[in-house]
């Protein structure tokens, strides 16, 4: 009888949970911690939180790793916080406040969602560790601080500046900064040698780039093995004698086939710092499709991690892998043998193991996850560091442990430290009341076959026990190359997502989020499909195939399907809702590629003429009909178009076509423009508003 008692309480305990009802807002309430950054010695971390669009910079240090907020800025205006980094000392972080480093363009210049008469420009700010006066030292981008801690570079208007940390020790900042060189092009990647008397760069000249260092104190570039190629990813060693660098051929040739995968050979070398001197081949890539430069978070990921061994990531056996070689050359070592893939690499404090996160585990499931690895350097003895129901990334080695970012199906992303095998939150206290932890669901992971027979990973997100027929929603990712998780994700903007489909769930929608080929996660030939984009568009199979495989089911109602995304989900959003009226009742398409001609502005060089690619009449066909544009005359769901004008990944106009072709054909739709914000709405409310607007009109056209 007891026992009967028990479970007729958790029955109604769940019931209760089921039954409660949230706001948008209180479930996009959550701080979202990002930038997280460790010093040298890793006594002292630093992140950046957005507290509902109010974004500050926080820091702890050793022995206890207490959180402390650092700026105190107190607006919701839009001006992200980027390049984090702490001083060797201790004594100074520095950070960039502005831009949209997120952007495909335009990501150095000013963001202004907040609607100021005079918006604020991306400039590099620095402040005590302790606490204090914020000095913003100039306009600019990316700073680095030198190892000697004295001054900091950075990238303004395209070249490097320099500016003194603490000119004047006991009383305010004096002195400006200065220019460093004036070159062509456009200068990346700075890196300081150890010491910090020499500084090294990527001059980026268009169809080749150059590596370069300069001496403090000489008025001379230094050039490092300048060849006909695309050398970029300065790396010192650590005695500061030689630089490693990725090499890539430069751009150039007689035309090629546009429609075809294409190889992109690399290779790490090194170089001494003689005038002259020239580089020596490391380890070089298999000149294999999967051996070609890896396009997954942080490319190659090259680092120099102790004065005998590099580390990096190849694709070159299906999946993206941690690698070592020697220094002095030779094989590469596979760190991360196994059907899986590793992101945000960090090496620690020692030089002696990196950190990474990986979709791999002690449950299948894990796939669709992240969890914390360690490995050494030298030899593969990787270990999860973190399993279970969790995804966690972006590990840093701090003394006694490890700092990561935590999350969950239900917990909401908080920036964590493991010490002693004991993992305990920095930031919990800074979740808001408000925000639904227990009303929320896990979502499920579903495997399905698409049209072709490929096999497809989805989350399904669903408050009730299945016996309803109950409205459909399928949300497709943007990117493409991205993967949605069985819990909140690492990015801000798929973030935002999660938090949507946990709304309408809880609004009694069937939430069907679907991981389509072209993104990440499955292995190279999943991400790398053929006749994908524009050039096919064999991705859209998948997410046809994901509303069959719902219509098919029981609580769902096959009549009432529909589907939303941003970027490439917007573009998918289209086509399924133009191809596919009778499947797809409505959609919401919020900045969408539309015209694949104008989005990707193919040279016309390579349309006509004597370079004229050889399958140019081809791929300007299959681009046009792998376009939405292409299938007006099919379209009659009901859509909502959402776009930001100051977009600086899809153009505004891209949604201006589109909606005009629609009108003439008087397909039934609204829109919504946000004015002067970017691709991934630097502003809370106006997330709030897209998102909110995005259910609100899902749920007029889908519960009728």
């Amino acid at each position: 009888m007891r026992k009967l008692f028990y479970s007729l309480v958790l029955i109604t305990f769940h019931l209760t949970l089921l039954g409660q009802k949230f706001t948008f807002e209180a479930v996009k309430s959550y701080a979202f911690p990002t930038e997280l950054v460790r010093s040298t010695k890793g006594d002292k971390i630093a992140w950046a939180l957005d507290e509902k669009g109010v974004r500050n910079v926080y820091v702890a240090e050793a022995p206890n790793f207490t959180a402390r907020k650092l700026t105190n800025f107190k607006d919701d205006d839009g001006q992200e916080l980027s390049s984090i980094s702490i001083s060797d000392d201790g004594k100074w972080v520095l950070f960039v406040r502005g831009g949209d480093h997120g952007a495909n363009f335009d990501d150095e210049k000013a963001v202004n969602p907040a609607g100021n008469t005079e918006p604020q420009t991306v400039r590099v700010m620095q402040i005590a560790f302790t606490g204090g006066p914020i000095r913003v030292i100039s306009e600019g981008d990316f700073p680095v601080i030198s190892p000697d801690n004295k001054v900091v570079a950075y990238i303004k208007e395209g070249q490097p500046w320099v500016c003194k940390l603490d000119t004047n020790e006991n009383e305010d900042f004096l002195e400006a900064p200065v220019r460093l060189l004036k070159t062509r092009g456009e200068v990346h990647s700075l890196t300081w040698s150890t010491g910090g008397k020499k500084l090294a760069f990527v001059a980026n000249r268009g169809d080749h780039s150059f590596i370069g260092f300069l001496e403090m104190g000489k008025q001379l570039v230094n050039w490092v093995d300048p060849a006909f190629a695309k050398d970029f990813n300065p790396r010192w060693s650590p005695d500061g004698n030689q630089i490693a660098f990725i090499r890539t051929p430069a751009d150039g040739g007689s035309a090629d086939s546009l429609t075809q995968r294409k190889r992109t050979p690399w290779s790490i070398r090194k170089a001494g710092l003689t005038t002259g001197e020239k580089s020596t081949l490391v380890w070089e890539a298999p000149n294999t499709y999967r051996g070609s430069i890896p396009t997954t978070h942080g490319g190659t990921n090259l680092h120099w991690a102790r004065q005998d061994r590099m580390v990096f990531t190849s694709y070159q056996d299906g999946w993206p892998h941690a690698y070592s070689v020697a220094s002095t050359g030779g094989a590469a070592l596979l760190l991360s043998p196994g059907e899986f893939m590793v992101e945000h690499l960090s090496v620690s404090a020692d030089g002696n193991s990196i950190y990474f996160d990986a979709n791999t585990g002690g449950e299948d499931s894990d796939k669709d996850r992240r969890h914390i690895c360690q490995v050494s350097v030298d030899k593969a003895d990787m270990k999860v560091l973190t399993p279970g129901k969790g995804v966690e990334w972006t590990a840093v080695s701090v003394l006694g442990g490890y700092a990561y970012i935590g999350a969950g199906a239900q917990k909401a992303p908080q920036l964590m430290l493991s010490a002693s095998s004991t993992a305990r939150s920095l930031t919990e206290g800074l979740i808001p009341a408000e925000f639904p932890t227990s009303a929320l669901v896990e979502p499920k992971q579903v495997i399905f076959k698409s049209l072709d027979g490929l096999t497809i990973h989805g989350q399904i997100f669903d408050n009730s026990n299945g016996t309803q027929k109950k409205p459909a929603i399928i949300f497709v990712h943007g990117g493409p190359p991205r993967q949605m998780l069985l819990g909140w994700h690492y990015s801000d903007y798929y973030a935002n997502a999660y938090a949507l489909n946990q709304y309408l769930a809880n609004q009694g929608f069937v939430v069907l989020s679907v991981n389509y080929r072209l993104g990440i996660g499955y292995g190279y030939d999943f991400h790398n499909p053929k006749s994908a984009g524009q050039w096919g568009a064999s991705e859209y199979l998948d997410i046809k195939a994901a509303g069959e495989w719902l219509a098919q089911q029981s609580f769902v109602d096959s009549k009432k399907i529909g589907l939303y995304g941003g970027s490439y989900g917007g573009y998918l959003t289209a086509l399924a809702l133009a191809r596919d009226s009778k499947l797809f009742a409505a959609g919401v398409d919020i900045h969408g590629v539309h015209d694949w001609a104008y989005q990707r502005k193919i040279p016309m060089d390579l349309l006509s003429g004597p370079h004229k690619a050889p399958d140019a009449d081809w791929a300007t066909s299959l681009s046009y009909r792998s376009s939405p544009i292409s299938s007006v005359d099919t379209w009659k769901s009901p859509v909502l178009f959402i776009h930001a004008d100051d977009d600086r990944n899809v153009p505004f106009s891209q949604s201006i076509d589109l909606i005009n072709r629609l009108q003439k054909k008087k397909v039934p739709m609204e829109t919504l423009v946000i004015v002067d914000d970017t691709h991934h709405w630097m502003k809370f409310s106006n997330a709030i508003k897209v998102f909110q607007a995005t259910a609100d009109y899902l749920k007029a056209q889908l519960t009728k």
